[in-house]
């Protein structure tokens, strides 16, 4: 397949929807691998509206396998010209019952190794052991954000709602003047399909209002080095030739 219009797409309106990432079989696949992990540790949150799992690679290895088939490894090549590698890997289960919303913002901080007092890398946050820091703009502007729809997902269970070409704005207070809410765009997901987003895209999710539960699988690649000794918490290489993932996570 060819994604050229998922590229431009991404570029110039800072999001993309795809359909048919994934078939049926591969998404009871992923779901029953997630079901079956031991859900213990710092990694895994459980309220009634939301379920996560954070460092999914490392806590259901199994996972990479089933996520990284030919037509995720090949849509990766087809967007990005250098090398790129995964960089944070989280399940998100919205309930059918959730009133959970996330008010437009956008995506600033990253998950690092180790607190480091460095130049452009501000406002640390330590959040269920994990450090997280917004670094310089340019690691942010070349992210790729692949956000895998285990359920489908429309605006009345939680699709997100997106500003387009935001992103173009660099960062921006989420009570700005220099976007609109009337131009915002609801990216209506099938089973199966993905949305590509930028970081900065200025992006918010409303309350479940139909009954129906949202999955996701939210996987964010990068291609740069983080200024030493700051390392990535997460640093998976993609195996395009084998479809799998090698690891280089932080200890």
């Amino acid at each position: 397949m060819n994604y050229e219009r998922n590229k431009i797409e991404l570029e110039e309106n800072g999001y993309s929807v795809l359909m048919d990432l994934y078939l049926d079989h591969e998404i009871s696949q992923m779901l029953a691998c997630i079901e079956n992990a031991e859900q213990n540790g710092n990694s895994f949150m459980k309220t009634e509206d939301l379920f996560a799992i954070r460092q999914l690679i490392k806590n259901v290895p199994e996972l990479s396998d089933l996520m990284f088939n030919k037509k995720l490894t090949e849509l990766i090549t087809d967007l990005s010209a250098s090398e790129y590698f995964l960089t944070k890997a989280i399940y998100f289960d919205k309930p059918s019952a959730s009133n959970w919303f996330v008010a437009y913002h956008q995506d600033l901080s990253i998950s690092v190794d180790k607190k480091v007092d460095l130049e452009n890398y501000v406002n640390w946050t330590f959040k269920k052991g994990q450090y997280g820091v917004q670094p310089p703009i340019e690691i942010l502007q070349d992210t790729i954000t692949i956000r895998i729809h285990l359920d489908k997902t429309d605006k009345n269970n939680g699709a997100l709602k997106v500003i387009p070409k935001s992103h173009l704005k660099g960062i921006v207070r989420a009570d700005s003047k220099d976007w609109n809410i009337e131009n915002e765009f609801v990216c209506e997901v099938e089973k199966g399909g993905a949305m590509l987003m930028k970081p900065l895209t200025l992006h918010a999710s409303s309350r479940t209002t139909n009954g129906k539960k949202r999955r996701v699988i939210h996987l964010e690649f990068n291609k740069h080095n983080l200024t030493e000794p700051l390392a990535w918490l997460e640093h998976y290489e993609i195996k395009t030739s084998t479809q799998q993932l090698g690891s280089k996570a932080a200890k």
